[in-house]
This record gives structure tokens, C-alpha cells and sequence, in this order.
């Protein structure tokens, strides 16, 4: 596959799970990929362009901008790609239609945020469902992050076969855990050497729950917390945390790269501030995986969740240092009170956060990628490891950025 050329679709290129993952993934594929992004070619486009990939921007206006297609089928047409990948649910309604009027004769898709009620944070109707399901036939199979979603795909009538399960991953050794880290970043964020700090990482949006999170550190004196992330609910939280008079010791802290600190050292990334915290909380219902919570165990942080698929689909052996707890503000409470007074604890990393390493991830795609060429034949998988993997390399990368301002067309 090393001359393989593939074009990775995705609705937005801001900072989120997918888009972060995204990023990550391209990091460990032995093959030319571009990246083309319908809408908002944010933060994470930057990283990807520091990284040596080719970033596209279309300038799609909205779900009914139907003008989009046409400029993508010319698009994908014009570069010639042998495979077209697609990510979240607006990217994979048009990504595989225009895939499909392009020729391409090998599409995969992955979906990255399917829960019971919602898709990417939004309510699941029947004519989102409706679409979605005639766009999947489009394609030539479709990744799953998790067993979980693989089920929900496949109770929607997604036939098993079509059915991948390619888990998200993570480069375990960023988080393995450093006293060092965790003193200069206590320091640089200006939180008490021996504070009792509770951390969180997500959007902030309704579905994360983050108000419960406030809630209950805000009703245990001396704790404070550390909330990395940014979205439309940031400024209700700071109200929240000042009425209940927590606004001193809830931290805010707006997104944070999940691979590192920043580039001139001074803001601490995703895993130093994991180094911070002495217990990690993912107060949301619904996760497609759970990302974030892996990260967590791997800085051999105890952590206490709602859902992750990631963990919850393992026997309890691969992450001792999880708790499912429910969704009250009391139980909560109760819980991190719990950690507070037993003391900070640092765990050794867990196998969980071998299992998700992204190399494996990679390996695992490359999989499928070679089922849904025409014509290929498939590495021979054995549990979770290839035995015949893909070579690897250093292929040349493109770093050429193409805005397409709304409106204008691109000419094959």
C-alpha cells in the first residue's frame, strides 16, 4: 500500500475527538494522505499542516449547501485518488456520494460519535437515520471506534459484514506519568502544590454534563478543577461556578492540545496537565468510545465515568483504575470526596492503555483498507495484530494549503 493515495473527509478541522484523531492516526499510515475539510479549517488544520499534510479547505456553507458536491466530485476526480476516507456524519453523506460520481472505486468511512439518542451531539430523527443508511451503501465498509457502536450500526441494519471495529488510539507513552511535569504544571497553572485538583477534558457542550462536574467540586471545599476544552457552554459554567462561589477554584482552561504542550513551551498540553490532576471524571451519558478516559488510566490517573465504551466493552482487569459511577451530582460528590480524603495516588499504567495504542489502531485500518480495494488482497489478521503488515516508510508529504473560498469551484 505505500503508493496508495487517499483523501481523508471531514466536516470540520476545530478541535474534538474525531479531528484530533484524525491528526494522530496520519502520523502512523505508511501512505500519501490529504486531508480535505468541508467547513472550518481550525486548529487542528494548523497541527496537520505542521505535520507535512496537505490540507484542503472547501468552504462548504451549511448541510443544504448542495453546490458543495459538485466542487468535491471535481475535486476528488481531478487528484486522482485511489481510496476516500470519510469522518463525521456531513462528511460521509456527501464524501461517499462524491466518491462515488468521482470513480473511486474503494470508500470506508468511519463513524466516531454514534450514540442511543444522538450523533455528534445531536438528536438522532428518522430522517437523519434515513440518510445516513442510504449514504453507508455507498461505501465499501464502515469503522466502527468501538464495539458498542458496531452494534448500534448493525441494529440500524447495517449488515456485519460491511461492519469494522478499528479502535481510537493513543501514543501511551506521552502520558506515562512524571512528578517533575506535574510540579511545573501545578506551577504554570497557578493551582496549590497539594491541592486536591479534579480534572476533565471534552467540549463543552450540554450532552458532556461538565455542569454536574462544577457542581460537585464546587460543593467540596479546597478542591478545584481543571476543565480542558472549549464550546458553547463555556460561559455558562463560569456563571455556574460563581454563583455557587467556586469561581476561584474552577479553572477554565479552553482547548489544550491533546499531543503536547504548545509550540513556545508555555501552555501546557493535554498530558501535563493529566500530570496535574489526581482524579479524572467523564460525566457524560452517552461516548461513542471515551477517548479522553484512556488517556486518563494511561497517566495513571483513578478515574470515574458515566459511560466509555472503551472501557466498559473490557473485563475490569484491563483498567483497574476505573469506576462507572451514575449520573447524580451527589454520587459524585460522594465519590471524588472518597479520593480527596484517601489522598492523591499515582497508579501503574494499565493494559488498556496498550491495548489502544495507535500503532495497533493504524494496523487495523490498514486492514481494511486492503478489503475494500478492488482487487486486493488482505493482510491475515490474527486477534489484534497483523501478520503481514503494510511496509513502512517515510513517503513524501504534501504541505500545500488550497482554500476554496465559498462559492468558487474547483477545476479539474
Amino acid at each position: 500500500m505505500k503508493s496508495l493515495r487517499a483523501l481523508h473527509i471531514i466536516t470540520g478541522l476545530g478541535v474534538g475527538g474525531a479531528e484530533q484523531q484524525l491528526r494522530l492516526l496520519l502520523r502512523h499510515m505508511p501512505m500519501r494522505c490529504d486531508v480535505l475539510t468541508l467547513t472550518n479549517p481550525g486548529p487542528v488544520a494548523e497541527g496537520l499542516r505542521a505535520d507535512g499534510v496537505r490540507v484542503v479547505h472547501l468552504g462548504m456553507r451549511g448541510n443544504r449547501d448542495l453546490g458543495a458536491l459538485p466542487r468535491l466530485v471535481r475535486f476528488i476526480r481531478r487528484e486522482q485518488y485511489d481510496l476516500v476516507h470519510t469522518h463525521l456524519y456531513r462528511a460521509c453523506v456527501y464524501g461517499r456520494l462524491a466518491a462515488r460520481l468521482a470513480g473511486v472505486g474503494a470508500t470506508v468511512a468511519t463513524e466516531h460519535s454514534l450514540g442511543e439518542g444522538e450523533i455528534e451531539g445531536r438528536k438522532l430523527t428518522g430522517g437523519v437515520r434515513a440518510l445516513y443508511l442510504a449514504s453507508e451503501r455507498l461505501g465499501a465498509a464502515t469503522v466502527a471506534v468501538s464495539d458498542t457502536v458496531a452494534a448500534r450500526l448493525e441494529a440500524w441494519g447495517v449488515p456485519a459484514a460491511r461492519v469494522h471495529v478499528v479502535p481510537n488510539g493513543i501514543e501511551a507513552v506521552r502520558f506515562r506519568f512524571d512528578e517533575g511535569v506535574r510540579r511545573a504544571t501545578r506551577a504554570r497553572t497557578g493551582l496549590p502544590e497539594r491541592a486536591f485538583v479534579v480534572g476533565g477534558v471534552g467540549r463543552l457542550v450540554p450532552g458532556k454534563r461538565f455542569d454536574s462536574l462544577v457542581r460537585a467540586v464546587a460543593a467540596l471545599p479546597g478542591a478545584h478543577l481543571l476543565l480542558a476544552g472549549d464550546g458553547p457552554e463555556r460561559a455558562a459554567l463560569r456563571r455556574l461556578a460563581a454563583e455557587l462561589g467556586a469561581q476561584s477554584r474552577i479553572h477554565l482552561l479552553g482547548e489544550r492540545d491533546p499531543l503536547g504542550d504548545s509550540a513556545d513551551g508555555r501552555t501546557p498540553g493535554i498530558p501535563a496537565l493529566l500530570a496535574a490532576m489526581d482524579v479524572f471524571v467523564s460525566p457524560s451519558r452517552e461516548e461513542a468510545f471515551g477517548l479522553a478516559v484512556v488517556e486518563a488510566l494511561a497517566a495513571g490517573l483513578p478515574v470515574l465515568h458515566v459511560t466509555c465504551p472503551a472501557i466498559d466493552d473490557l473485563p475490569a482487569a484491563e483498567a483497574p483504575g476505573a469506576r462507572r459511577i451514575g449520573t447524580g451530582t451527589q454520587e459524585l460528590v460522594a465519590a471524588l470526596r472518597g479520593h480527596m480524603e484517601a489522598g492523591a495516588r499515582r497508579l501503574p499504567q494499565p493494559p488498556v492503555a496498550r491495548r489502544y495504542d495507535i500503532s495497533r489502531s493504524a494496523e487495523r485500518l490498514l486492514a481494511v483498507y486492503a478489503l475494500a480495494l478492488p482487487g486486493a488482497r488482505p493482510a491475515p489478521v490474527v486477534g489484534d495484530a497483523l501478520i503481514d503488515a503494510p511496509p513502512t516508510g517515510s513517503p513524501e508529504r504534501g504541505t500545500e494549503t488550497t482554500p476554496i473560498p465559498p462559492g468558487r469551484h474547483v477545476h479539474g
